[in-house]
């Protein structure tokens, strides 16, 4: 698949993504909240892969991994929380407290972005699109 057609589907998986993961926030509960939490990182890989839709899968979910885990251990120095008091909507990208479990949720979360972009990159015939997304609804049909 070509960079603009990757590039497209990336971007409409994004609104999708922000709405499930604000919704399993709101929700709450436990399952719901670790949810929210991987899809955060998912977010952060789709942007990644939209920046260097070239990059490989794996790459991408470390850089994305990363990037949630420098965010949760920023919340320890409390600077999230301060900036939340003064610009509440920062909480929903900066958080406000920081939790352990919440790398359990980065790390599933990156990693089954890795996942579904890999299986859904997939052609027809097995031959993998360099984790590339079909967009494309001819390719998959045979077609």
């Amino acid at each position: 698949m070509d960079v603009r057609r990757r590039r497209i589907a990336l971007a409409l998986a994004v609104p999708a993504v922000v709405v499930v993961g604000l919704l399993a926030h709101r929700v709450g509960g436990a399952a719901l909240e670790f949810a929210a939490d991987a899809l955060y990182t998912v977010l952060v890989y789709l942007l990644v892969a939209l920046a260097f839709p070239r990059a490989r899968r794996i790459p991408v979910a470390a850089v994305a991994i990363g990037i949630s885990a420098s965010i949760e251990l920023l919340q320890l120095t409390g600077l999230p929380a301060r900036l939340a008091d003064a610009v509440p909507v920062s909480a929903l990208v900066l958080g406000t407290g920081s939790q352990l479990l919440d790398l359990v949720a980065y790390l599933v979360g990156g990693a089954a972005a890795a996942a579904v972009d890999g299986l859904v990159g997939r052609r027809p015939g097995g031959s993998e699109t360099r984790g590339a997304l079909v967009l494309d609804p001819g390719e998959r049909l045979g077609e």
